[in-house]
Parts: C-alpha cells; sequence; structure tokens
C-alpha cells in the first residue's frame, strides 16, 4: 500500500463553494481533505470554490491551497503540503480502498438525487442540504435551505428542497441562466466581469445565452462542458459594489461551521484523536 498520510483524512464529496467551505474548515483544524469531484451539478460559482485546481488553474481560498491529484502517491504528496487540500476525480470508491476515512462529507449538493447509505464508510459521514436521512444514509446532517441554513439534524431528515433560490440584493431566481436542453457550453467571459442585459455571455450548442440584467458575473460554468437540460449556467450579482463572486460566502461559511461543530462533537465523544481546538473566526 502506499505511503499514508499522518493526519486524520477527511474526504468531501463536491468540488463547489459548499464543499470548498467545508474543506477550508476541516483543513485548519487539522486534517488531510481530499475533495472529490463529482459532474452532477456543473460548478457554477468557481471563484468560490477549488473546483478549478482539476484544470491546474491556482485555487487559494482564504490562504488555503487547492491542488490536484490523480492518484494515491500524488494525494499522499499534496496532503502533505502545508495549508492545502487535494482535489482529485477520484472517485470515493477509489479512496475507501487505501484505508480508513475518519469523516466523509456529502457537499454534492445533488437536491433531487437518491443518497446512498454513506454510513459505516467513515468515523462519522455528514450530509449537506435535501435528501438525507439520519441512521439511514448520514449519521448527522446540515440544513441548506436559506432560511435554516446551518442547523443541524440528529434526527429524522433535511428539508425537501423547495426550488426557491436565496434572494441576492433584489434578485432571486431570475439572477440565473438555465440550459434549456442539453449541450456543450462554451463561454470566454471571466467570472468578476460587468455584463449587461441582453448581452451573450456564453452559447449552449451555439444558442446565445444572455445575461438577465445588469450585473457582476457572480458564477458560470466551465468553458466546454457538455450541460444537462436545466442545469444552471450563469449567476449576476445585481449589487453593484456590493457585489460578490470570490471568497467564501456567508452561506457556505455557515453550513461549513455546523459541519465543523458535527464533526468536533463526534470526535470529542469517540476522542480517537487529540481534542481539537474550537475553529478561529475567520474574515469574510
Amino acid at each position: 500500500m502506499p505511503q499514508r498520510h499522518r493526519r486524520p483524512l477527511a474526504v468531501v464529496l463536491g468540488t463547489n463553494e459548499i464543499a470548498s467551505a467545508v474543506a477550508v474548515l476541516l483543513r485548519r483544524q487539522g486534517y488531510s481533505v481530499v475533495l472529490s469531484h463529482d459532474p452532477d451539478p456543473p460548478v457554477m460559482r468557481r471563484a468560490m470554490a477549488f473546483h478549478d485546481a482539476l484544470h491546474d488553474d491556482r485555487c487559494v481560498l482564504e490562504a488555503v491551497i487547492g491542488r490536484r491529484a490523480e492518484t494515491w502517491p500524488e494525494l499522499v504528496q499534496v496532503l502533505a503540503a502545508p495549508n492545502t487540500v487535494a482535489v482529485t476525480r477520484l472517485t470515493l470508491t477509489d479512496l475507501i480502498v487505501q484505508g480508513p476515512i475518519d469523516v466523509l462529507v456529502d457537499g454534492r449538493m445533488q437536491k433531487y438525487a437518491v443518497t446512498p447509505d454513506l454510513r459505516h464508510l467513515a468515523g462519522i459521514t455528514v450530509g449537506l442540504g435535501p435528501g438525507f436521512r439520519i441512521g439511514f444514509n448520514c449519521d448527522i446532517a446540515v440544513e441548506t435551505r436559506p432560511a435554516c441554513t446551518g442547523v443541524l439534524v440528529t434526527s429524522g431528515k433535511t428539508l425537501d428542497a423547495d426550488g426557491i433560490p436565496a434572494r441576492l440584493g433584489h434578485a432571486g431566481r431570475e439572477r440565473f441562466a438555465y440550459a434549456p436542453a442539453a449541450g456543450r457550453w462554451r463561454t470566454a467571459i471571466e467570472i468578476g466581469t460587468r455584463v449587461f442585459k441582453g448581452v451573450p455571455v456564453g452559447h449552449l450548442d451555439g444558442a446565445p445565452v444572455a445575461a438577465p440584467f445588469d450585473g457582476v458575473l457572480r458564477g458560470v460554468v466551465r468553458d466546454g462542458l457538455h450541460v444537462p437540460a436545466r442545469t444552471k449556467l450563469l449567476e449576476i450579482d445585481p449589487r453593484g459594489r456590493q457585489a460578490r463572486w470570490s471568497g467564501i460566502d456567508e452561506r457556505p461559511r455557515a453550513i461549513a461551521l455546523a459541519t465543523l461543530k458535527a464533526v468536533m462533537s463526534h470526535a470529542a465523544q469517540r476522542a480517537p484523536w487529540p481534542a481539537f481546538a474550537a475553529p478561529t473566526a475567520m474574515a469574510s
């Protein structure tokens, strides 16, 4: 078996902004952290996530670096670096055969998918968002709906997806552009760019997809991906100078803090590792 990393291992399923915020807090708490990419749904808020490390782009969130690794030896090398998390296309099946996983967090945000039973695959399994039932497919869960973001669920199940996005400034669902059908997405516009209503941000199988109103491009699916129908392709932040498109935002941070609270509580009960210090406050 390849060389084992020295710290307890946390695997986070997903490379989106919520999974990435969880990874930052777990890494700061002393875990070796691996983010396992899942293509469904495509990651849109990429400047808030470690996702683009898969393409060897520079990804840094609050001084934590995301680096690509495609094999277990590469993972061990990445995990040995300070303030670094590994981002990989290796699946959970690939990872569990290498040794015990201490923490498993499902942060894929697959709101309408059937979630498999993750229990017994790690010391503690945490589900984020809809689709989780305690004692059925996870040990503990965290709500992600805007009205109850970060609430820990220790019995029963998480709330079902309601299809209602949180509001951002004056905009709700209308700040997104969706794929009307499956197709190949092409765009050359970078996140953080000022865009204007009606101007194409990209093309889906050659058909233009325009900005729904004036604002800053907060998120956009990476160029060249084949996307399913009804996928969110882009998001516009209408808040002017208050627009934000990079770093860890408030909602992902609240979910990540709740996840860390669940993990630390479980670790304290089992005490397989030295007690961890309380998480330090992080600047937005």
